[in-house]
């Protein structure tokens, strides 16, 4: 009897299954680093920790499974925003739909052709995402720092007149895109950078933001309608003394999303606040998992999450407040919910505090509940349409992972974009 074929490697079949950008410049080393770490710690699944709650299969096989390329009726998002544009299609750079690259207060150049030797991005690119590797594996970030084809390298300088807006279209549906931005901010200056988009059928993203002394850095995304996107992002972020992160989410549709932050205070008096609001149903299911670290004296940190689900979709939160030995008047605050709108939706949550000072203000709480009927009757008694008067609720649910958003602006477009998903849903 012949010996059985020997079981296939799953993280050597990815692997194999990329083409991993030929070595040059200053990103060889780091993408050689993440290779060997990704080779060490292998792809997730269901028996780690940290993806108990969410099935990484379609994330981790070597093809990409097949999303419908749906037809997009609403008007773009954002488009009222004066904002410099960069397109990607497919996870690929279209020169001819994005604007010239050029701003005052900055300088951005794209990852697949920085090819010197010595470039500030050295410092930044798989950097963070090394960090963020300990105490909880990143295999997913490992495999886009070794395998990224593009992405954006972001320089900082002051305070720029107007956001950069990286928008993603989804073309193929076969189409899997693995693009890896940096972002480095100058002490004292200021960036506000929009993220929309489905990308692709299957996403791989990671963004590094450094963050130093007294800058500013603000995040608005809003993943859109393609009901078949399968997407993992990751956000890494190290805080300078006084500066400030802001970073929200929006999410509707979507088979599978896993949304990773993970966030270090390495300076006095810095805060980050880091929000997100989702709707779906069906066959969706939304995981949000964040670490922030706080490791400096007098820092504030804020995660405000709130989901709205029903027939039958999942939610997901693991969220974790680590506050190191001598990280004194740390305020950490941490709130995930979700809104049931009906029995067959599930949320599923794992919040976490890890405390080794003694002067700090930290708390968690997480909820999951129906629609408050007494208050669906007040409206609905004053002549409020039952489907209008539980979209009124789900808004307001959702307000204060809105109100976490800075510019009131973009505020109002985030509301109206989810009012307009409710009311299709409505009808």
């Amino acid at each position: 009897m012949a010996a059985p074929a020997p079981k296939e490697n799953p993280t050597e079949a990815m692997l194999a299954s990329r083409q991993i950008p030929a070595a040059k410049g200053w990103s060889t080393a780091a993408r050689e680093d993440a290779v060997a770490r990704l080779r060490r710690m292998g792809l997730p699944d269901r028996r780690d920790e940290y993806w108990k709650f969410t099935r990484p299969d379609s994330l981790i096989q070597p093809d990409a499974p097949r999303a419908a390329v749906l037809a997009n009726d609403e008007p773009p998002l954002f488009d009222q925003v004066d904002r410099l544009k960069i397109v990607f299609v497919d996870g690929v750079f279209d020169a001819q739909a994005s604007d010239d690259l050029s701003l005052e207060g900055l300088s951005i150049e794209r990852l697949a052709v920085s090819d010197s030797d010595l470039h500030w991005a050295r410092d930044i690119y798989g950097v963070l995402e090394t960090r963020g590797q300990t105490p909880v594996d990143r295999p997913l970030a490992a495999l886009n720092t070794a395998c990224a084809t593009d992405g954006v390298l972001i320089h900082v300088t002051g305070t720029p007149s107007k956001p950069v807006s990286l928008i993603y279209r989804h073309m193929s549906e076969t189409s899997d895109a693995i693009l890896h931005h940096c972002i480095k901010l100058d002490a004292g200056a200021e960036l506000t950078v929009l993220e929309n988009g489905p990308a692709a059928a299957r996403f791989n993203k990671v963004m590094e933001v450094d963050v130093a002394d007294g800058a500013s850095f603000h995040h608005i995304r809003a993943q859109g309608r393609d009901h078949e996107r399968r997407a993992a992002t990751h956000l890494f972020a190290r805080l300078g003394s006084a500066s400030h992160f802001k970073s929200f989410t929006m999410t509707v549709n979507g088979v599978l999303t896993r949304n990773e932050a993970v966030i270090e205070l390495t300076g006095d008096d810095a805060s980050a606040h880091i929000a997100g609001a989702c709707v779906g149903d069906g066959e969706f299911h939304h995981d949000d998992t964040v670490f922030i670290t706080h490791d400096a004296v007098n820092c504030e940190s804020r995660q405000v999450f709130k989901k709205v689900l029903r027939n039958g979709a999942t939610g997901v939160f693991q969220g974790k407040i680590l506050v190191k030995a001598g990280a004194q008047k740390t305020d950490g605050y941490q709130i995930s919910q979700s809104l049931l709108l009906d029995g067959d939706s599930q949320f599923l949550a794992k919040p976490e505090l890890e405390i080794y000072a003694d002067d700090v203000a930290c708390s968690h709480g997480s909820t999951s509940g129906a629609i408050d009927e007494e208050a669906l009757f007040y409206l609905r008694a004053r002549g409020v349409p039952k489907g209008e008067a539980t979209d009124m609720l789900t808004l307001s649910f959702l307000a204060e992972a809105v109100e976490e958003i800075a510019s009131d602006t973009l505020k109002e477009e985030i509301n109206a974009r989810l009012e307009s998903w409710l009311n299709r849903r409505r009808s």
